[in-house]
């Protein structure tokens, strides 16, 4: 059950991420069960891991409902976000190789070009992406763990937002830390990584009356033949 129930937590977390399950989007057990063809208890199990991650709110004899974000948790979730980086940055500075800032450099290459063929979509990808890259370089699992949960709930946030974000202000930040880190500048970086954020914060613009799109089930159709490919391959 547990396999089923974790990969199902998998496949409504992409919905979510890919803004086809919205904020505020009722999760039925028994719809679940029917889109998945598996029972209840399994979808039990996978409601719990995303309520875990923040993704999902169960409430008492109402159900279960993808998380509607205040702008106050937006706050704590990149405060949390600019602790760890911060502390990422201390370990990284002046002891990454070359191949490591190669890598990181690479990325922010990749978004100036999303940028500059005003690729919105992509740019914002390769936005959180380089954050994950710049964890990913800690080798440090459990710092990754946490930072990957963090990142799924600002996915969440980005349904709920009309953004003012000032692309090219966000990329050039991102250079500038990369050149800090590689200098050893860690006091310098680790101002940055938290101003870097704050100014993110500022750029959203929370839309309380958001409804969801489409129901559940048209939601997670394009979904449905991932779960059949994750038990062929198990078999």
């Amino acid at each position: 059950m547990g396999n089923r129930s974790d990969e199902i937590a998998r496949l409504v977390t992409r919905a979510i991420i890919g803004k086809r399950l919205w904020p505020g989007s009722k999760l039925s057990e028994q719809t679940l069960a029917d889109v998945f063809d598996v029972s209840r208890a399994v979808v039990r199990q996978a409601i719990i891991r995303l309520s875990d991650d923040g993704l999902v709110v169960i409430e008492r004899n109402r159900g279960a409902f993808v998380s509607r974000p205040s702008y106050r948790e937006a706050v704590e979730i990149y405060d949390a976000l600019t602790m760890l980086e911060q502390g990422v940055a201390a370990q990284l500075s002046g002891r990454l190789d070359a191949h490591g800032w190669n890598e990181l450099r690479h990325h922010v290459a990749l978004q100036h070009k999303a940028v500059e063929n005003k690729n919105e979509e992509l740019a914002d990808q390769l936005g959180s992406g380089f954050h994950e890259v710049l964890v990913k370089m800690s080798r440090n699992s459990v710092v990754q763990e946490m930072h990957a949960k963090l990142i799924r709930r600002t996915a969440l946030l980005r349904t709920l937002i009309s953004s003012r974000f000032d692309y090219c202000g966000l990329l050039n930040d991102h250079s500038k830390l990369v050149d800090l880190l590689e200098d050893g500048q860690v006091t310098a970086a680790q101002e940055l990584i938290d101003e870097h954020h704050r100014n993110v914060v500022r750029g959203y613009i929370l839309d309380e009356k958001l409804e969801p799109k489409m129901n559940v089930r048209e939601a997670l159709e394009p979904f449905i033949d991932g779960l059949g490919s994750e038990r062929r391959a198990a078999e």
